[in-house]
């Protein structure tokens, strides 16, 4: 096997690659995050089954990780997701993506590498695009454990607490991250996301539940709350704060802050977050959606 080498800067392109978004995808979308609206197997307001907005949660691991992927993975973690729909996507579409480096940083004592990927249908239309902060720990700074659980529950600041009242509160989403969870979202391989074995490897204690998985379960809260006005319209940019380990519960929480018009229609904006059952939040950032 060839040594790997640094071989990430900004503006890299990555590929490309296709999809039929069809019933068996929307299915295993289903069973690994447990979100069943029936608007993906059923009518919508647009009267055909619709993808979920999150569909390609993951696409940034589906480029070669060794082309955007800095050579030391002891300790990586995810640590920033943002995402923009554009379009309500009907089940059955085409859909083809392709990925580029766009940023690079340094926060702390880790290097951060920033992947875009852009998703258009058949007709060449963006429909959605994503990007992911993807966090690697600087020379000299590997240790025996990166991140400790009790680290993990340490709680932030409950920066929503001291705004005052919110516009709304939505209605949670709240999944344990199990294993059998774990190993349908984040396998069938066995990985740091779904093995314990895998983990200590990285320099983890235990699974390293995989931050998408949560970033899913806000999007489901979105789409139970917002409908069409989050697949065709919604924007979140979430930090992804502290580690969910494997068994943990977590529950998606929002609220809104504030409706603005946006020419004829108007925009919710909300702070979301995830957090584990003793507080400690996971995910933490903002959302947006239109209103009906």
């Amino acid at each position: 096997m060839s040594e790997w080498v640094d071989d990430s800067y900004v503006g890299k392109y990555l590929g490309r690659h296709e999809y039929v978004a069809d019933e068996a995808m929307v299915a295993q979308y289903v069973r690994a995050t447990g979100d069943a609206n029936p608007w993906y197997t059923g009518p919508s307001p647009l009267g055909v089954p619709l993808l979920p907005g999150l569909l390609l949660h993951s696409e940034q691991y589906a480029f070669r990780l060794r082309d955007w992927y800095l050579p030391r993975l002891y300790g990586n973690l995810h640590i920033r997701q943002e995402w923009e729909l554009f379009r309500a996507v009907a089940v059955g579409t085409r859909l083809w993506t392709h990925g580029m480096i766009v940023d690079r940083y340094v926060r702390k004592d880790r290097e951060v590498v920033v992947l875009e990927f852009c998703v258009f249908d058949a007709g060449d239309v963006m429909v959605w695009r994503g990007r992911c902060h993807q966090s690697f720990l600087r020379e000299g700074a590997e240790g025996a454990e990166v991140v400790g659980k009790e680290q993990g529950r340490q709680k932030p600041a409950r920066a929503e607490e001291a705004k005052g009242e919110p516009l709304e509160v939505l209605e949670p989403v709240r999944r344990v991250a199990d294993l059998e969870l774990c190993m349908a979202f984040s396998g069938p391989k066995r990985n740091y996301h779904n093995d314990r074995e895998e983990a200590r490897k990285l320099g983890f204690p235990d699974v390293v539940v995989q931050g998408t998985l949560s970033t899913v379960f806000i999007s489901e809260m979105l789409t139970n709350r917002f409908g069409l006005g989050w697949l065709a319209g919604g924007r979140m940019s979430l930090n992804l704060v502290n580690v969910l380990w494997g068994g943990e519960a977590v529950t998606a929480r929002g609220v809104v802050r504030e409706v603005v018009p946006e020419g004829r229609r108007r925009r919710a904006l909300l702070e979301v977050w995830t957090e584990k059952d003793d507080g400690t939040k996971t995910i933490a950032g903002t959302a947006s959606a239109l209103l009906a």
